[in-house]
């Protein structure tokens, strides 16, 4: 069994430290007041989980809105203000979304698409397999510590 605070694999006493109760190795257990031995846990085989993902449909923006969108409003002859409020959005949300720095949402877009009678929604097939097994993994606030100090 694997130290709370340390990691190391010893007998471990349940131990209150600091207000919190931990299963630590007699070492670390000076920290703190020893309430009891933990007993050893029936073993138990594990088995690796796998996870099968099946097909996914998601919907996802087009990679050219920006310019099918700005095309479109200067066809119909729309200054960005004027589309903006037929849209009920900010002028300056089009400006960035025109410009290509802010992608639409799935719902802003699909808002532009009935507007302007154009495509920027497609929906993409996400494919999927066997996962990798999973293995079962014990954390320890030692391991905590370092990735906090990284």
């Amino acid at each position: 069994m694997m130290c709370d605070m340390c990691g190391k694999e010893a007998e471990l006493f349940k131990t209150e430290i600091e207000g919190t109760m931990l299963n630590v190795c007699e070492t670390c257990a000076k920290f703190g007041t020893i309430i009891e031995k933990v007993k050893k846990p029936v073993e138990t085989e594990l088995k690796p989980t796998t996870k099968t993902i099946e097909e996914e449909i998601i919907d996802v923006v087009v990679d050219d809105f920006a310019q099918k969108i700005k095309n479109r409003r200067e066809r119909l002859k729309l200054k960005q203000e004027e589309l903006a409020k037929k849209l009920n959005i900010k002028e300056s949300l089009l400006h960035h979304i025109e410009s290509g720095k802010f992608m639409p949402s799935i719902e802003l877009a699909e808002k532009i698409e009935k507007f302007l009678k154009i495509r920027l929604i497609e929906q993409y097939m996400e494919q999927g397999g066997r996962r990798a097994p999973s293995k079962p993994e014990e954390v320890t606030i030692g391991d905590l510590i370092k990735i906090k100090k990284r």
